[in-house]
């Protein structure tokens, strides 16, 4: 069986567009051109030159030579911390404003979590000359001071959403909502592999460059191509699904999403979909998400301003519906330790998103000659001052 997504835009059950009647053009639009600009080889060259010479493509895959010794077996980092911008989001942005200037739009909305895809989505609008709007919760404005700072720098209007949890879910609503009342001259850049069809899969090719490389570069390393785990973690998961991309069919290769536990999966303080979710509908797609008996989404919660998201997009709802993917859930503390012991071990300061993927190490056990590869997805400078607050630095 096939991993990838069909022709009607479904990973297995999961996916589709289920949307108001209002948005329909702009997402029909989207799904009838995508893959036809994606193929353009003007679009490919412009893409990959602005991926090689602006972001700083390919990132390195580094060896990390004590964190291996500590838990015994070999383990690569795929260096997405050290893409211009300080994540893996920028894959996404450039593909989408390049999508967006050959669809004629002229104006770019954003939703943003962590900040990360808001700075992405800035940067690559300053870089073109379009207007930006960014839709962000006030508790995550607070949480990420310096991404929105540099948002701003980069001359976004970065817009505050004051419903629900005040976090990620609640900006996305925002952001789908001032789509419906401008849909002639404005582009959805959604950061994650989340949203109606076309966007997983679009999201997901754009951030595939991850696992392209990952391939040429273990088998310069390695001798192979394939690692024994992938492992990312797991919010929305455009990281994961990039880092997975060229490998979902291959089935030699054991791949590992990693959940936010927050407080306890059974704290009521929690983002651990796969555990928590059931099927039903958000934002779009059909997936599993953290909801009520009577299917209210349930607020998650998440030390990670990135992870704090009440479902997954779908594709890994399908890699967790049918066995693909091991997900595992790992606490706030756990990871928080996690992303110290990188520091302490290799000198790198993990983003708290990848810190949680960084954690699977004290959970499973790898033997000494397993490939892991692990996608570390963005740096802590956004991130220090929850860091100072934890530790008491």
């Amino acid at each position: 069986m096939s991993y990838n997504i069909n022709e009607k835009g479904y990973y297995g059950e999961f996916g589709g567009a289920y949307i108001p009647e209002m948005l329909y053009p702009n997402v029909e639009e989207l799904r009838h051109n995508y893959l036809k600009i994606m193929a353009e080889p003007s679009f490919q060259e412009e893409f990959n030159a602005l991926l090689k010479d602006y972001v700083g493509r390919p990132s390195p895959l580094y060896f990390a030579k004590r964190l291996s010794e500590k838990y015994n077996t070999k383990i690569y980092l795929k260096r997405e911390d050290l893409n211009h911008t300080g994540a893996h989001k920028i894959n996404n942005t450039i593909g989408q404003i390049l999508m967006a200037k050959r669809l004629g739009k002229n104006r770019i909305i954003a939703e943003t979590g962590a900040g990360q895809h808001g700075v992405a989505t800035a940067t690559v609008c300053a870089l073109m000359g379009i207007e930006c709007i960014v839709y962000m919760g006030e508790i995550d404005i607070a949480r990420q001071a310096p991404n929105v700072a540099r948002m701003k720098m980069l001359g976004a209007t970065v817009i505050p959403a004051l419903s629900g949890s005040r976090t990620l879910k609640d900006a996305t609503n925002e952001a789908i909502r001032d789509w419906i009342n401008n849909p002639v001259d404005t582009h959805y850049i959604i950061g994650s592999v989340v949203g109606p069809h076309p966007y997983p899969d679009m999201v997901a090719k754009f951030q595939a460059v991850v696992s392209e490389e990952i391939k040429s570069q273990l088998l310069e390393k390695e001798g192979t191509e394939d690692p024994t785990y992938l492992v990312a973690c797991v919010g929305g998961g455009s990281n994961a699904a990039g880092t997975y991309y060229h490998y979902l069919d291959n089935e030699a290769v054991n791949i590992i999403a990693v959940e936010a536990a927050g407080l306890g999966v059974d704290s009521g303080e929690s983002a651990a979909t796969s555990v928590l979710g059931k099927e039903g509908i958000i934002h779009g797609s059909k997936t599993l998400l953290m909801q009520t008996n009577d299917g209210q989404i349930t607020e998650p919660y998440s030390i990670s301003a990135g992870l704090d998201y009440p479902g997954v997009g779908p594709m890994h709802a399908n890699l967790y519906k049918t066995g693909r993917a091991e997900f595992i859930a790992i606490t706030d503390d756990d990871a928080m330790k996690a992303g110290l012991d990188l520091c302490k071990l290799e000198g790198i300061i993990p983003a708290i998103e990848s810190s949680h993927a960084l954690a699977v190490f004290e959970h499973k056990t790898f033997k000494p000659d397993d490939i892991v590869v692990l996608n570390l997805s963005g740096r802590g400078d956004k991130d220090l001052q929850n860091y100072i607050d934890y530790f008491k630095l």
